[in-house]
């Protein structure tokens, strides 16, 4: 077997090199929310005075339903395929026309079984939605296997370019189709060219093309490894379907509406600020993981700084959600705002949770982060379950009172994996609490001085409140993760030619 065909086009790089690329893949994907988030803020900003509640309701209910059947269709496959040490075209081929037969039968399935979905939601109007939908399996399953290979070799830059163009066409089509009258196809129409243009553009960037050829062997290597992740990632998306099967019934598809609007504005947060984390530092852990020093000082490392990148932003999420949501979707939608503060909240208190879960990925230990997040999972459906009564605002409480025992408890899962103590996960959390404190202080303080003047000013006031108050705290009182964030915008700056010879991963 020849080399190019033992590793088809994986780009593999030298170990000395994983934290320029892994700083240079946060770097890109970053951008590539940044694009897609900025683009869609006027999107849906358009897409809520077009839409009604009951429209994002409804196309809420029928997404948490899709991922069961993306998952079922890759089979962790995609998974197995990042962190393997070797790859060959035997291999890549036994995933790919799996995950494409199988995406066939599963779009098949879902358009069958609509109807179940729809009496479990207690609407009608999902099941030609979900029906309309199911083609997104399709093309997701025939993506896998090309993304996949992007990621394994690092290329994230190609990655961001291609998610950026899928989600700005997307958003283009589903504002003409809301414009000339479509309702709620509208959105439908966003979930398919985004699937679409995405596959199409995996496919030409992967430069990577199936043999003819099917492995039994690979097949079960494959499986037994992606059945944990499958496991892992099933968990979650029975908890998101729980709980929009609890809120739909209990409260209506317009109070899952005002939910979905809530959850999008943290996610743009997020998205903004710590998405890229999880597809880069899976990567990044699993080429240093021979190494445990390396590793636990990359770790703590990227901890710190995600911390410092993450916590401002969602802090003024927190602090003037009232402002934000009437000006970016609408007064119609004034009943998001307190379920957004309360949820940006329990965002700042998971926001390491994406690396952690690039971190047991990375090492190859999906089984102990599936255990993680059944125990998690089941609490927060039972807390939906149990305060679902009390409208969004308690649901959005119990998910603040989980979010904390879930942080606390691992600690010292990460500690174990790190062969170190539970303090070598815990001790960052200190920088993060007073970071709020500070960022809070500031924020509030910022929001009161404001009174009387236009919401979109408050809003700047209040950012900058919040972002220098964070500055300055970093800058006196955490100067090695001030060192480390200069550091890695010069890297950029300066065409990633900057490197401390005293830092690494």
């Amino acid at each position: 077997m020849t080399p190019a065909e033992r590793e088809p086009r994986t780009h593999d790089s030298p170990i000395g090199s994983v934290g320029r690329q892994a700083a240079s893949g946060v770097f890109w994907l970053t951008v590539q929310k940044w694009v897609i988030r900025l683009f869609g803020f006027v999107m849906i900003a358009i897409l809520t005075r077009l839409l009604t509640p009951e429209d994002f309701g409804v196309v809420a209910a029928a997404s948490s339903v899709l991922p069961f059947f993306y998952l079922l269709a890759d089979l962790g496959f995609s998974a197995y395929i990042v962190q393997a040490d070797t790859t060959d075209r035997r291999m890549l081929s036994t995933g790919f026309w799996f995950s494409s037969l199988a995406g066939l039968l599963l779009c098949g399935l879902v358009i069958g079984f609509a109807p179940v979905f729809g009496s479990v939601f207690g609407s009608d109007d999902v099941v030609p939605v979900l029906q309309v939908m199911a083609l997104a399996v399709v093309l997701v399953a025939v993506a896998s296997v090309p993304i996949a290979l992007l990621r394994r070799a690092m290329r994230f830059r190609a990655l961001a370019v291609q998610g950026a163009i899928a989600a700005l066409a997307a958003q283009v089509v589903a504002v003409t189709m809301a414009f000339t009258g479509f309702g709620v196809w509208a959105l439908v129409g966003q979930v398919l060219v985004t699937a679409l243009v995405t596959a199409v553009l995996a496919w030409v960037t992967a430069g990577w093309r199936p043999a003819f050829e099917f492995s039994r062997t690979e097949f079960t290597t494959m499986a037994r490894f992606g059945s944990q992740v499958l496991g892992v990632e099933f968990v979650g998306m029975c908890r998101v379907f729980a709980e929009t099967a609890i809120i739909s019934g209990v409260l209506g598809m317009a109070a899952l509406g005002y939910l979905n609007i809530a959850q999008r504005l943290v996610q743009i947060v997020q998205d903004l600020t710590g998405s890229a984390l999880l597809p880069v530092s899976s990567v990044a852990f699993s080429k240093i993981r021979d190494s445990a020093e390396r590793l636990r000082r990359a770790y703590v490392r990227a901890l710190r700084m995600t911390y410092a990148l993450m916590t401002p932003p969602l802090t003024v999420v927190a602090v003037a959600s009232p402002l934000i949501i009437p000006i970016v979707f609408g007064k119609g939608w004034a009943e998001s705002a307190p379920v957004a503060q309360i949820l940006a909240l329990a965002g700042i208190i998971v926001v390491g949770a994406t690396l952690d879960h690039g971190l047991f990925y990375g090492l190859g230990k999906p089984g102990r982060w599936f255990v993680y997040a059944v125990i998690v999972d089941a609490c927060t459906v039972a807390t939906t379950a149990i305060t679902a009564r009390w409208g969004l605002e308690a649901v959005a409480f119990g998910f603040l009172v989980i979010a904390g025992l879930a942080t606390v408890s691992r600690w010292f899962l990460v500690g174990r994996l790190l062969e170190a103590s539970p303090r070598t996960a815990a001790g960052p959390f200190g920088f993060l609490i007073a970071s709020v404190v500070v960022g809070f202080g500031a924020g509030w303080a910022a929001l009161a001085l404001s009174d009387g003047l236009l919401p979109i000013v408050r809003i700047l006031i209040v950012g900058f409140a919040v972002l220098a108050a964070d500055l300055v705290l970093v800058r006196v009182f955490a100067r090695s993760v001030f060192d480390d964030l200069v550091e890695v915008l010069s890297r950029f700056g300066r065409g990633n030619r900057i490197r401390s010879p005293q830092k690494e991963g």
